[in-house]
């Protein structure tokens, strides 16, 4: 299938050149369209041009989503776009499609951690999924967690997937999640009237995309308005196996780099070198497919991991202790930047140091995070109107003064108080405690 740069292209994309030329955020935006296009290889924001190739030529499906504007996972894009040597040849055994927008997004289909600023599915031509890509636990670095290496040693395991598709159907059923309630972004109550399917390349193009943690942030908006209890899953969603102790080696595909020491892992017996190869009987071949497990799994329980051990096959338990989801970090999430308006009146917190927590009197039990950052405009400069200050350290919050981190204060709030309520909170500014009133925010 040709994918040249059209003609109606070139002229579309110089009409909207004054636009870019004065946003660069906008120029990056036409520049990969034009950039990717022109190398006749990429079906460029066209899910289903990728799907109708698939059936014709037998191959697997590779869509990788991409939020532009975004630094994290910048390398990793720009190689797997150029087709980097170390993958190239892998590339050409898969159709493959590139997506920069969650606008038309089937969320029944893709259903993945959208806070991810790169992600990957390999698919087959009837749309079982053979697994994802893409893991993050960093604002901005991500060499921890995805390399070129380790998306191609996916790619691999996804094309010995396709290769006995018959015999693996039955086991990837699981991979993908229930039909979504609501079926595109654009029709999620908080997005919807303000973006259409597509993007606008005519006009302000980033002005109408929506950005996958968009699509995450409406759905929380959706029990918040209802009021309905806010599900963990969507607090701390896609637990990183780092919560549990496992750290995975990101130069490969679900290969364990090391545990650590008192770790629930360490105690279930996982080693270093384990490679996952399936959990709770679906095949893993990527952190990310870990994180899909972890994701749809109860508030506790015991799940069951296959790992290829000094080439034997053995399974070993995953423990899930109660309370496990909520341990996870969340502050690294782009979507915690409306947590920060709703809870914190726009506070950025930190665990408070050794001598800060000496200060304070307050043992390793007890509460003490240090105000990193004090928002200054908007809803976000509601802690600050209310006379919080940078280097305050919170000791008591709504009377708990048991030890929280950042994420498990967003989750308090949410889950107990509405729109309008004033909570007290104590803090320490230098020797002397304040009280101050917290407002919670839509």
């Amino acid at each position: 299938m040709p994918r040249m740069i059209s003609l109606a292209l070139i002229v579309l994309l110089s009409l909207a050149a004054n636009v870019g030329a004065q946003n660069p955020r906008e120029q990056k935006v036409r520049d990969d369209l034009a950039r990717i296009t022109a190398q006749d290889f990429w079906i460029y924001n066209d899910v289903e041009a990728g799907f109708a190739e698939a059936k014709q030529t037998g191959k697997p499906v590779l869509v990788t989503f991409r939020c532009i504007p975004c630094e994290a996972c910048a390398q990793l894009d720009e190689d797997v776009a150029e087709r980097d040597p170390r993958v190239r040849d892998l590339l050409d055994r898969f159709v493959c499609v590139r997506v920069v927008t969650a606008n038309g997004l089937d969320l029944s289909l893709f259903q993945y951690d959208y806070d991810q600023s790169w992600a990957a599915f390999v698919l087959n031509a009837d749309r079982t999924i053979y697994g994802r890509y893409g893991t993050r636990s960093h604002q901005r670095e991500s060499d921890d967690d995805v390399s070129i290496e380790g998306f191609a040693r996916t790619l691999e395991a996804a094309l010995r997937l396709h290769a006995d598709f018959a015999a693996n159907k039955a086991a990837l059923a699981a991979k993908r999640g229930p039909d979504a309630e609501i079926p595109v972004p654009e029709e999620l109550p908080t997005l919807k009237g303000k973006y259409g399917p597509r993007l606008n390349y005519e006009s302000n193009v980033v002005q109408s995309c929506i950005h996958c943690h968009m699509v995450g942030e409406a759905q929380r908006t959706v029990y918040r308005q209802k009021n309905e209890p806010l599900p963990d899953k969507f607090m701390f969603p896609y637990p990183n196996p780092k919560q549990l102790g496992l750290v995975l080696d990101p130069k490969e595909a679900a290969t364990v780099l090391r545990v650590e020491p008192e770790a629930t892992a360490a105690r279930d017996g996982f080693r270093p070198g384990d490679e996952i190869t399936s959990l709770e009987g679906q095949p893993i071949i990527s952190t990310a497919d870990i994180q899909w497990v972890l994701h749809n799994a109860g508030d506790s329980g015991r799940l069951t991991a296959r790992v290829r051990r000094d080439g034997r096959e053995l399974d070993v338990p995953l423990t899930l202790e109660p309370g496990w989801r909520r341990q996870g970090d969340i502050s690294w999430r782009v979507s915690s930047w409306s947590l920060r308006r709703i809870a914190l009146g726009g506070l950025s917190l930190d665990p408070a140091t050794p001598e800060e927590r000496r200060r304070a009197k307050a043992n390793e039990s007890q509460l003490a995070l240090r105000v990193k950052a004090v928002g200054q405009y908007g809803p976000h400069a509601a802690a600050r109107d209310a006379g919080f200050q940078k280097d305050d350290v919170i000791v008591s919050f709504d009377g708990r003064t048991e030890r929280m981190t950042e994420g498990q204060l967003f989750e308090y709030v949410l889950r107990n108080k509405r729109t309008g309520d004033q909570v007290p909170v104590i803090v320490l500014r230098g020797s002397e405690r304040k009280t101050l009133t917290m407002p919670v925010q839509e």
